[in-house]
């Protein structure tokens, strides 16, 4: 397949199943940004009402800055990951004291950041900034991966997928663009034709329940409630040097305080 006919079919596809979903409604580069550090671990259509409510209750990146780690918490439940939503309301701060209340445009400027890394800042550069990265994530593999390695046996890394995203990237469409490779991409996983075990960057995410992910997170939605006395903190599955060492990592990492041998939100 030619470099032209691959920009013609997916075009063509994007022009008869684009999917709508609110941050694809907007330029403000805010929203985006917000947008783009939901979807880091969650699928967009799970994203949609939380990112409706999180933009009503914080509309600004000067809104977000001043608002308390409880209050981030609590319009994060069901997001996972309660780390990405801290290091969200610590971006604004650096984006208020820093660039001036503003997304910063650079690559160097976003991966500065808390939370945010190379593909994010692609991401963000592409949707709010309609700027020419190079944005590579699973739905984009799949495509990938799907029209030039349709018989390729062995994994297909990144390092091979690179040139094919960078020579078919038609420039100055990068917003249209990306969204359309990533809506193929979706319609490819659901037709069992995109599975991102062809690609060696794939890894299994581990089981959630029990694990150190999953106490940390019952530890921060505790401190979001209300404070408690670290000694009398309980978790069902977890022995209490598991509990301790968990207050104690979150405490290192500046998630959380101890005052008195209460735990609070920092």
């Amino acid at each position: 397949m030619t470099d032209k006919a691959f920009q013609k079919l997916v075009f063509d596809f994007y022009k008869k199943n684009k999917r709508s979903f609110p941050w694809r409604e907007t330029k403000d580069p805010y929203a985006i940004f917000i947008s783009e550090v939901m979807l880091q671990q969650t699928q967009a259509p799970r994203v949609v009402a939380k990112f409706v409510a999180f933009m009503k209750k914080f509309p600004t990146v000067q809104k977000l800055a001043k608002a308390k780690d409880s209050d981030i918490i609590r319009e994060w439940q069901g997001l996972g990951y309660n780390r990405r939503a801290l290091n969200l309301v610590r971006a604004a701060r650096e984006m208020v004291t820093r660039h001036n209340g503003a997304v910063p445009r650079g690559t160097e400027a976003l991966v500065a950041l808390p939370g945010i890394g190379p593909y994010t800042a692609a991401a963000i550069r592409s949707f709010a900034f309609n700027s020419n990265a190079v944005v590579i994530e699973t739905n984009i593999r799949s495509v990938c991966i799907h029209y030039f390695f349709p018989e390729r046996l062995t994994k297909v890394t990144d390092a091979e997928l690179l040139p094919i995203i960078e020579r078919t990237f038609p420039k100055g469409k990068a917003r249209e663009w990306y969204a359309a490779l990533m809506d193929l991409g979706a319609k490819l996983k659901k037709e069992g034709k995109g599975s991102p075990s062809r690609t060696k960057v794939y890894t299994k995410q581990s089981t959630f329940k029990g694990s150190n992910r999953a106490l940390r997170g019952m530890i921060l939605r505790e401190a979001a409630r209300n404070s408690f006395v670290a000694k009398e903190f309980r978790a069902v599955g977890y022995a209490g040097n598991q509990i301790r060492q968990g207050i104690a990592d979150l405490i290192k990492e500046g998630f959380i305080v101890q005052k008195r041998g209460k735990i609070y939100l920092k």
